[in-house]
């Protein structure tokens, strides 16, 4: 697959110092990558959209030092597209800037374009090497990280050493097994226990066109120190840049887990195209580069597995993306992420060989043994305030599992026990696991028997 060439803007790209741990603050034009043309057209969208700002509302705007933005407004007044409609200090940050007529004119044309008003941002090119730098492949856990981390589980002897080597490969891993023994569980747990966070700009610009990628939804913000030194971190970034800082176009972030579903659709794992303010949403595979995506549920998607396997097949190998502008455009983006699918439906029924090749490792997740399933009741009895008994857990497999020939899951536990205190709430009376109580738990929550005429 070839992509159409994409400008990344003026003259060389600047190269961040290899030691340098946050995306450097840019000193001028030149090194955001952007054209002086549409930095120029951000500002005047800014003005129209939120009418006059002072100079240093303008830099918390965009996102870009004082210094760079206070090149443009000069040249703007220069050309009087702007004009100072005030000031409430002395340096040009408290002066108010408002459009003029040929500004407002010129603003109008560039919504034409694209409606984006916010952070300035940052072209593909920084923003790949940015994501190479901070590369799910670089995260490592080791076997205590694990074990430690999965202790909240009651797992099978060896999962766990499945499970590492699996997250330490950064790639893919297929998860297995019936419903209800804890494959979605698992999959959160691995995402949060790589931690850490990194550095995701909040857009993207790709030839003139603008991709949103930050998503309050899966992006949360590192919040920063506040004491008496570090309170206007934020305000020094943006001005002139001081020890520590990073350019402000991008945000600091926890390490994002994307979770989908059965709502996941083709259309989905490419741009979408806003035809009124014409700009785009980064797909969620994007928005999951240097995390974890975790695909629930797979094969229930409205979209055939062999299809979302078919148009992954190149990221899976390559850890490169190809995306398509509604201009018919494409370019590379990285596919930097830790693909988790999970399952209950048997791998071989949903795709063939030749595409399970493509998914790294596949752990089957087993039903729990009764020793295990008594660990996993007693804590949940813990949890809930509740007098563990073995005569309960004896009870359900007697009466229930082994009668009814109904298979154990992990979750049982916890469903059975929640309808338990459900029961006595109702009845006004304390949560114990007696004989009674836990017959009523189990014959309303289980249907592979009969509900009438008895035992």
């Amino acid at each position: 697959m070839t992509s159409s060439p994409m400008k990344t803007g003026p003259g060389p790209a600047y190269r961040p110092d290899p030691d340098d741990r946050n995306p450097p603050v840019p000193a001028t034009i030149e090194e955001t990558g952007l054209t002086e043309e549409f930095v120029t057209d951000l500002l005047l969208k800014t003005l129209y959209a939120q009418g006059s700002r002072t100079g240093q509302q303008l830099v918390e705007a965009v996102c870009l030092p004082f210094p760079v933005v206070d090149d443009q407004l000069l040249t703007l007044q220069q050309r009087r597209m702007i004009e100072v409609r005030g000031t409430s200090g002395p340096s040009r940050g408290s002066y108010t800037f408002d459009l003029g007529p040929s500004g407002r004119e010129r603003a109008r044309e560039a919504t034409t374009t694209n409606q984006y008003v916010g952070p300035a941002p940052v072209p593909l090119g920084q923003y790949r090497r940015w994501m190479e730098r901070q590369s799910i492949n670089h995260m490592q856990v080791n076997r205590q990280t694990v074990e430690q981390g999965f202790s909240e589980l009651v797992l099978e002897a060896g999962l766990t050493d499945q499970l590492g080597p699996a997250i330490n490969s950064g790639k893919s891993l297929f998860l297995h097994g019936d419903s209800g023994n804890g494959k979605t569980a698992i999959a959160e747990i691995i995402a949060h226990m790589l931690g850490g966070d990194l550095f995701i700009p909040y857009a993207l610009e790709i030839d003139g066109q603008v991709i949103v990628i930050y998503d309050p939804v899966y992006h949360h913000k590192v919040p920063e120190p506040r004491t008496e030194e570090t309170g206007r971190a934020a305000l020094e970034r943006l001005w002139v840049g001081s020890r520590g800082a990073y350019d402000a176009r991008y945000a600091k972030v926890q390490r994002p887990v994307v979770q989908v579903g059965g709502e996941l659709t083709m259309e989905q794992l490419d741009l979408q195209y806003d035809f009124d303010s014409k700009m785009y949403q980064a797909p969620f595979q994007m928005k999951a580069n240097g995390g974890v995506l975790i695909v629930d549920d797979f094969g229930r998607q409205r979209v055939p597995p062999r299809d979302l396997l078919n148009r992954w097949i190149v990221p899976l190998e390559k850890r490169v993306d190809y995306l398509t502008l509604h201009t018919g455009g494409k370019f590379p983006v990285p596919f930097d992420c830790l693909l988790i699918f999970a399952t209950n439906i048997d791998p071989r029924d949903l795709v063939e060989e030749a595409f399970l090749r493509r998914i790294h490792y596949k752990i089957e997740i087993g039903s729990p043994t009764k020793e295990q399933y008594l660990t996993i009741f007693h804590r949940y009895c813990q949890k809930a305030g509740m007098r563990f008994t073995k005569r309960a857990v004896d009870y359900i497999y007697i009466n229930f599992y082994e009668r009814y020939s109904i298979a154990p899951r992990g979750c049982h536990p916890r469903d059975l026990i929640d309808h338990v205190k459900d029961i006595a709430k109702y009845r006004d009376e304390d949560p114990l696991l007696s004989a009674e109580l836990m017959d009523r738990a189990c014959r309303s929550y289980f249907l592979d028997f009969p509900t009438a005429g008895g035992k």
